[in-house]
């Protein structure tokens, strides 16, 4: 692991001066590389898959780790979606001249070197790598077990093909190993790391317990929906549907619906039926499951205590119905995760005052949840949804990986005493 350190802090310190020229052409190379070795990559995923299946692997795991041609030429647009996007790495952020001539800029510049810990999650070891590099820094990458072949085959490719496009040796690294000492370790390396990246709900507390270097953190993603009293049903409808429904495994997912009462007669059968068919099933308070009881063929049972501020990750929704746009707030302001909340309505005041009080990373009126991501936001991709306030919140692109610094440009000045 110190070896892997050093390696990337030499690399960090070069890559901070490569042209955006050279930076572009690497990741395009990447891209083009996965495109080439796509059966390998996939050949490497079925390890994976079937050790999973092995295991008793089910549900939203599964779903996360599979790789289908298509997704791999996904993930290949995303690399080719952070080339096309500014380069962050020079950029002037302030610039004064002093009283005394001084002149005074701030200018962005990378971090240096970014460690990602990650679980099932093959893409990110693509979506991790582009943006570093991009960004001007080094990437440390250790995957999970479930993933292993996977990320290691994927890890590979693209750091050779980085490499020969000009980039220095180390500049994406993976640990060949998935021994959980090792992260330990990684977690201490100060003299190497200069922000650690955990994804996964499980390895959060552990990171946080041991690194002794600074932390980015996306945490649970219990997402919320409100319909209110003015919301257009028919949109409501489709908006919870795709905000469930989409991807349901994924963390900007629609986990508790929130409806108002005036609407809750109308609009809970409407999205009971479409739900019925796609096999989601309603944990409700005592009156919205009265509200579903005869919708035909609907799975739906009472919600427990534990069911609001849960994180369902499957076709389970959390539903109930409030009798004020206060009720809603409170609701989301006891369970929300910071992640992502929505509020379906036509009341332009109701829409203003949910945005200003709801302390969550992304709000939306009037849109899916899904939407939370990187690539959507026009960053190519992402680092993280991050959940916390400092240094960075929500998807996490190019900017948020990088620092400034102050130059100071004088001709001789000396302060006085």
């Amino acid at each position: 692991m110190q070896q892997i350190g050093r390696t990337a802090k030499d690399a960090a310190r070069r890559l901070a001066s490569t042209s955006t020229d050279v930076k572009n052409a690497a990741l395009s190379a990447m891209a083009d590389a996965l495109a080439a070795h796509k059966d390998e990559i996939l050949r490497a995923n079925q390890q994976d898959m079937q050790a999973a299946h092995d295991a008793g692997v089910t549900g939203y795991i599964l779903d996360r780790l599979a790789l289908t041609a298509e997704r791999l030429e996904q993930y290949a647009g995303d690399i080719r979606n952070v080339a096309a996007l500014p380069d962050p790495v020079g950029q002037g952020l302030d610039r004064r001249t002093m009283a005394n001539g001084l002149v005074v800029s701030k200018v962005r510049v990378p971090l240096g070197v970014v460690a990602c810990i990650y679980e099932a999650r093959p893409n990110v070891t693509a979506d991790i790598a582009s943006l570093c590099l991009k960004a001007g820094n080094a990437t440390v990458l250790r995957g999970g077990k479930e993933a292993f072949h996977s990320n290691s085959t994927i890890a590979r490719i693209i750091s050779r093909a980085a490499t020969e496009a000009g980039l220095p040796e180390g500049a994406i690294q993976f640990v060949e190993s998935t021994d959980r000492a090792l992260v330990k370790e990684l977690l201490g390396m100060r003299d190497y790391i200069d922000l650690v990246v955990p994804r996964g709900g499980g390895l959060i507390d552990f990171v946080l317990e041991n690194a002794k270097v600074p932390v980015l953190i996306g945490g649970v993603g219990v997402c919320h929906t409100y319909v209110d009293s003015a919301a257009d049903v028919d949109k409501a409808v489709a908006i919870a549907d795709n905000a469930k429904t989409r991807r349901p495994s994924i963390c900007n997912a629609l986990d508790t619906l929130i409806v108002h009462r005036d609407v809750a007669a109308d609009y809970l059968p409407k999205l009971g039926a479409v739900w019925a068919e796609s096999g989601v099933e309603m944990k409700c308070d005592p009156e919205a499951l009265k509200i579903v009881a005869d919708v035909p063929g609907l799975k739906s049972s009472p919600a427990a205590d534990d069911d609001f501020g849960k994180e369902h990750l499957a076709l389970v929704a959390t539903v109930t119905v409030v009798d004020s746009f206060d009720a809603a707030l409170d609701l989301v302001y006891r369970y929300s995760t910071g992640h992502s909340d929505c509020i379906v309505t036509e009341d332009y005041t109701a829409a203003q005052r949910f945005v200003q009080e709801v302390d969550t990373a992304v709000v939306y009126v009037n849109a899916s949840t899904q939407f939370t991501d990187g690539a959507q936001f026009g960053l190519g991709a992402e680092i993280i949804d991050s959940t916390q306030k400092l240094h960075a919140r929500g998807p996490v692109g190019l900017q948020e990986i990088t620092t400034y610094k102050w130059i100071v440009e004088g001709t001789g000045q000396i302060r006085q005493p």
